[in-house]
């Protein structure tokens, strides 16, 4: 079996799932959006769609955009399962034809709030436990789709349509290399009056938890496959 891993930016990759994704007999393949011929993610077995610093409405500058949309779109209309981490759960709700818009802001470790239908899935291994929020874009389900967690400021924070799962946080991230994330982004946290020093700390705070919480999530979501 084999897993492609649709990446816009380095650092942002599959963190500590990517070793539980091999446990369980997958081959991992990274394809960059921008770079390398995306067809890979047409047929892969699984495809994990993660996050980056573009968006949904940014498809005029970058054509990534579009071209990621359709090859979603086709997996969803054969039933391949796609996961999408932040960007990758607004591209599977721009394939799916729902609005992304901007707005609001969450950046930073919180807490989700899992939905009574949202415990029926792998997220119930994320209630209670501070994850990384890092969007500035927002999702507008249809009335018929049954949200799986929220927070105070974002009503769709989890969904699952069809082979289709989208999440707007990101339990992938493993806190013991997110100095990357830092690095990567230190003019966007500055942009924001964001302490490097704080959030270094409150990253090493919740790294325990949040590692065993993100890896117990991948592990459910792959057994369900």
């Amino acid at each position: 079996m084999n897993c492609v891993a649709l990446r816009h930016v380095a650092f942002e990759d599959l963190g500590h799932w990517e070793p539980e994704i091999r446990a369980h007999g997958y081959t991992v393949t990274y394809v960059d959006a921008g770079v390398d011929d995306l067809s890979p993610v047409r047929d892969a077995d699984l495809v994990i769609v993660l996050g980056g610093p573009i968006g949904v409405l940014d498809a005029a500058i970058f054509p990534t955009i579009e071209v990621e949309t359709a090859l979603i779109r086709e997996r969803l209309d054969a039933g391949r399962p796609v996961l999408g981490v932040c960007l990758g759960a607004q591209l599977i709700a721009h394939a799916l034809g729902w609005t992304v818009a901007p707005g609001p802001l969450e950046l930073g470790w919180g807490v989700i709030d899992v939905a009574p239908a949202g415990m029926e899935t792998p997220l119930r291994h994320l209630a209670g436990v501070p994850i990384l929020q890092w969007h500035g874009d927002s999702i507008a389900a249809p009335a018929d789709v049954e949200l799986l967690a929220s927070t105070d400021v974002t009503a769709c924070q989890a969904f699952s349509v069809g082979s289709g799962f989208g999440i707007q946080f990101h339990p992938e991230v493993d806190p013991e290399s997110f100095e990357r994330w830092l690095i990567g982004n230190v003019v966007e946290l500055r942009g924001f009056g964001i302490s490097i020093e704080e959030f270094r700390a409150q990253t090493a705070a919740a790294a325990d938890g949040a590692s065993m919480a993100g890896i117990r999530f991948i592990r459910d979501y792959l057994r369900g496959l």
